[in-house]
């Protein structure tokens, strides 16, 4: 299932037309801090906007390595050699800049959650107003798909799905339903999807498949879990007092970046047993609130409503 790509040659130095608009550019990028002859990182690449938006702050030493794992960004990468771009997960950050012998770098920056241009390419199955197949994969090289995983996924582990991911308020029943909808159809396609799952929808129809939608992604595509990978690796790649933006979309994501930066580790680090304090954070909030977007860019962008952004600093 899915589609193949087709990707141009990476000569263009302007984004694909409508591709993603990027969200916060002004206080992102202020909030990096950028060095002219810094090494950045854009972990989530994408229509290349923030990217851009570093690559001219950058003299000719600057660099910027630029993560996104799927094929379709690659079509936006402008002519210029101070890019090094890795179509991979940016879960791989340390990896692949180790392969690259970068040590450390001054800043890193991502944008998590979807992209304009997944939302409005139909056939991807991100979106709940078209119909296609469920895919939703972000990488189209993996296995899984949203359409796999309904078939294969037990009730139990749909309902904690939906619960934990979508916050849906009836995860319950509406795992059951499609545990018993599955055995008498399969179910491929958003549209039959929908329809499977019609008479358990609650509230607002589109409130609520969003939330599922929401759900089915972040599990295709284990995006809490890479996300919890590549912030572990930020405080030993970051050089000191170097930056790093987060923006996220809905309060999973940010939850576990505002107490990342705070604590400097996924968990609470363990009481000391003999002077009963912490490990200090080797990272340093900059940003006690996060910045949400102004009323200048929800006009021009309404997707940016949800946008939060979170940086931190090296001690």
């Amino acid at each position: 299932m899915g589609r193949k790509s087709k990707i141009p040659a990476p000569s263009s130095d302007e984004p694909a037309p409508d591709y993603h608009i990027p969200v916060l550019l002004n206080e992102t990028i202020e909030g990096l801090q950028i060095k002219p002859g810094g090494i950045y990182v854009d972990c989530t690449f994408g229509g290349g906007g923030h990217s851009r938006a570093i690559l001219s702050k950058l003299d000719a030493n600057g660099k910027l390595v630029a993560f996104d794992q799927d094929a379709d960004a690659r079509r936006n990468l402008p002519n210029d050699k101070r890019v090094i771009f890795e179509p991979h997960n940016f879960r791989h950050i340390g990896r692949f800049l180790r392969l690259h012998k970068i040590a450390a770098v001054d800043g890193i920056l991502a944008d998590l959650g979807v992209s304009s241009h997944q939302f409005d390419e139909g056939d991807r199955g991100f979106s709940i107003r078209q119909d296609a197949d469920l895919d939703m994969r972000m990488n189209q090289q993996q296995e899984l798909t949203a359409a796999k995983l309904l078939a294969t996924y037990s009730e139990t582990a749909l309902h904690k799905m939906f619960e934990q991911y979508g916050e849906v308020t009836n995860a319950k029943t509406l795992a059951r339903t499609i545990v018993e909808k599955r055995g008498s159809a399969a179910i491929q396609t958003i549209h039959a999807f929908k329809q499977a799952i019609q008479s358990v929808v609650k509230g607002n129809p589109n409130k609520y498949l969003a939330q599922v939608f929401q759900a089915l992604r972040i599990a295709v595509n284990d995006e809490l879990g890479a996300l919890k990978e590549m912030l572990q690796q930020v405080p030993p790649l970051l050089r000191p007092e170097g930056r790093v933006a987060i923006i996220s979309f809905h309060s999973l994501e940010d939850r576990i970046v505002k107490n990342f930066f705070k604590q400097g580790s996924i968990d609470p680090p363990p009481v000391d047993e003999i002077y009963g304090g912490r490990q200090e954070s080797p990272l340093r909030v900059i940003t006690t609130r996060p910045i949400e977007p102004g009323e200048k860019e929800l006009k021009i962008n309404p997707r940016s409503r949800s946008a939060r952004l979170r940086i931190a600093a090296k001690k």
